[in-house]
């Protein structure tokens, strides 16, 4: 494995740049792809519990509104005035009586808000049933048998005997359904289903109904109780209210258990038939019916798996009679997750293909910088000093050319300054040669000429041309002087010195020649300039030369600007400005070349600017210069604060 590795990145650097893309593209896409799955499981895992949780929710609000239905057809037939009225006619087997009770029942139970299979009806204080309606879900209404005692039903009994009304989920036995005519709707054929319990929860499966039941007792205008009102609703065979749910509440499938029986349910068989007979899994069964607590989970439905949620119903008394059960078929889930995980996979081995594809241009894009660095780099071997690069954007590969571009100027500006020297060495030399060949004839002419004009009369026209060749002859040994000053060995005669003491004499000695007498000085020294190691005397020859030069471009009318700041911890910055005419571009470049001046002829020998930049390269400084045609120039200096040591560098000038 190290091998292959090696040998990969040993190879060539597009190559490796495309494979290694295309990895890292395969393992990132790879476990994102692991993790978006894992996790959209979990999510769709945890949305499958919210449904169920919102469906029993929705169920069990519908459930209730409608037990809070029966309950309040109850109570208003027990607080009508009609009923109040003739019930104790009613009791004593009036048969008018007993048709304006019946007419009443009838009033209230033709607009039940759900529909569905409904009993209603009045019994007397003992029980026994005096009148009452039946209505099937068709709608159709059918009275009941009177005389009928319904004081066995625990619920009945216990309003009777209390006085106060009751509403819940009750077991009808099979006694009293035959007295209403509900026994053969009520009767459910129990279905073999594969995991359920071998016995049913009620031994009265199969035969007994499961209701909602309301009753409400009746009190005469003395408060002395007649009667009572039952109000009920079958489950038994009757969908209206789990077709109403699933219908409404957009609920996969709801049922109804009597017990661990399906008494009413929208679940289907593998036949498109209702599920009713069938009955709950033994896991479920023993949750739900045996412990009376909340089923939530997988649960084999008939013959399917759903994700399930099962709460135990409970009567008047807290007794588990039943359940309520609200189900999505897992396969629906399932098929998601499926169809989710085929979509992943597939965006996964496009994104892979489209990396390598991707990869390719990119590794152009990062190894074309490179190549053109190498061919630029074997140029610049070569002596090509012009070669540059072009840096691409902003990052490393940006900074490196960047670095090349300026490590070549470096090297070019390097090459320049060693020619430049050079020439001035050459030039100091052949100064120095030429300087001591003339220097003594010169002196000879100018003490002969000189003593001639004192000696000549003052009338005689010639000592006019006697003062020209003395003049002269003093310019020639003055030029002559600059020669040898800018040829030969100087030592830097370094002390420590304050710079804005240094800069002040300077101007103080400017300031008393005639050209400085329009010319306005502007000094901005730092509060904080360091005292340098420098030799004096010529860093102000420097200053001076320089000032002299601005009182020039400003034709003695203008402004000459000195300034100096720290310019970083090691280094003092001072800036000679002037707002005079300003030197042409093309001239730049040769200012501190000896013998290049501006002036007119013989009005300087361009031999200052070149002692300048001696001096500061002496002083291990730089000097650079500015300038905008009639806008004015700028010559900048920057110093060591610790250059020279005292008597240390001899150098020559240039």
């Amino acid at each position: 494995m190290k091998r292959l590795l090696t040998s990969l990145l040993g190879g060539r650097l597009r190559l490796v740049l495309t494979i290694c893309f295309a990895l890292v593209a395969a393992l990132t896409v790879g476990l994102g792809t692991l993790v978006t799955s894992r996790v959209i499981n979990d999510y769709l895992s945890a949305a499958e519990a919210e449904r169920v949780a919102r469906d029993m929710d929705l169920a069990e609000a519908f459930y209730q509104l409608k037990l809070d239905e029966i309950a309040a057809i109850g109570h208003r037939l027990a607080l009508d005035s009609w009923v109040m009225q003739n019930l104790p006619e009613a009791a004593q087997g009036q048969t008018d009586a007993r048709r304006v009770i019946d007419q009443q029942i009838t009033n209230k139970i033709t607009v039940l808000a759900l529909g569905g299979t409904h009993l209603i009806a009045v019994l007397d204080a003992q029980g026994r049933m005096l009148t009452g309606q039946v209505l099937a879900p068709e709608g159709t209404l059918s009275p009941v048998t009177t005389q009928s005692n319904w004081n066995g039903l625990p619920i009945v009994a216990h309003v009777l005997s209390t006085g106060k009304e009751a509403a819940a989920t009750e077991i009808i036995p099979a006694e009293f359904l035959v007295q209403v005519g509900l026994a053969q709707q009520a009767a459910v054929t129990l279905v073999d289903t594969a995991k359920a319990a071998p016995m049913p929860f009620d031994a009265r499966e199969g035969t007994a109904g499961l209701a909602l039941v309301g009753v409400a007792p009746l009190y005469d205008e003395q408060g002395q109780m007649m009667g009572a009102v039952l109000a009920a609703y079958l489950f038994n065979n009757d969908f209206t209210l789990v077709d109403r749910i699933k219908a409404v509440a957009g609920i996969d499938t709801v049922t109804i258990f009597f017990g661990d029986l399906r008494v009413s349910t929208n679940v289907m068989t593998a036949e498109g038939k209702r599920a009713v007979g069938t009955r709950v899994s033994q896991e479920v069964f023993d949750v739900v019916l045996a412990q009376g607590k909340d089923y939530v989970g997988r649960a084999f439905v008939v013959n399917d798996w759903f994700i399930t949620r099962y709460e135990p119903l409970r009567d008047f008394q807290g007794r588990v009679v039943g359940s309520l059960y609200v189900g999505a078929r897992e396969s629906a889930f399932q098929a998601l997750v499926h169809t989710f995980n085929n979509r992943v996979a597939l965006i996964a081995l496009l994104c892979i293909v489209l990396a390598g594809i991707v990869a390719v241009p990119i590794a152009r894009l990062i190894t074309q910088p490179i190549a053109e660095l190498v061919a630029a780099n074997r140029r610049l071997a070569r002596g090509d000093m012009a070669v540059r690069v072009q840096p691409y954007g902003s990052g490393e590969l940006a900074m490196l050319g960047q670095s090349f571009n300026k490590m070549a100027e470096t090297l070019d500006k390097a090459q320049q300054e060693l020619l430049h020297k050079e020439r001035l060495a050459s030039m100091g030399q052949l100064a120095a040669g030429v300087a001591h060949e003339i220097n003594n004839p010169l002196g000879t002419i100018l003490l002969f000429a000189d003593i001639l004009h004192k000696e000549m009369d003052e009338t005689d026209p010639r000592r006019e041309d006697l003062k020209l060749i003395v003049d002269e002859a003093v310019r020639c040994k003055n030029i002559v002087a600059d020669l040898l000053n800018f040829s030969r060995q100087q030592e830097v005669l370094a002390q420590e010195t304050a710079v804005s003491d240094l800069l002040n004499q300077a101007v103080e000695t400017v300031r008393r020649q005639p050209a400085f007498e329009q010319v306005n000085i502007v000094c901005e020294f730092s509060p904080d300039l360091p005292t340098i190691h420098a030799d004096p005397a010529q860093l102000q020859q420097v200053f001076i030369n320089l000032l002299q030069n601005g009182a020039e471009a400003v034709a003695g009318q203008g402004t000459v600007a000195l300034t100096a700041r720290l310019a970083d911890s090691q280094h003092v910055e001072i800036k000679v400005a002037d707002n005079g005419c300003g030197i042409p571009p093309e001239h730049l470049g040769k200012l501190f070349t000896p013998f290049f001046t501006t002036k007119a002829l013989g009005k300087g020998t361009g031999l200052g600017l070149s002692i300048v930049y001696g001096i500061i390269k002496m002083h291990r400084g730089q000097i650079s210069v500015q300038s905008q045609v009639g806008k004015g120039t700028t010559f900048t200096i920057t110093l060591p604060v610790k250059s020279v040591p005292t008597g240390e560098l001899t150098a020559q000038i240039g």
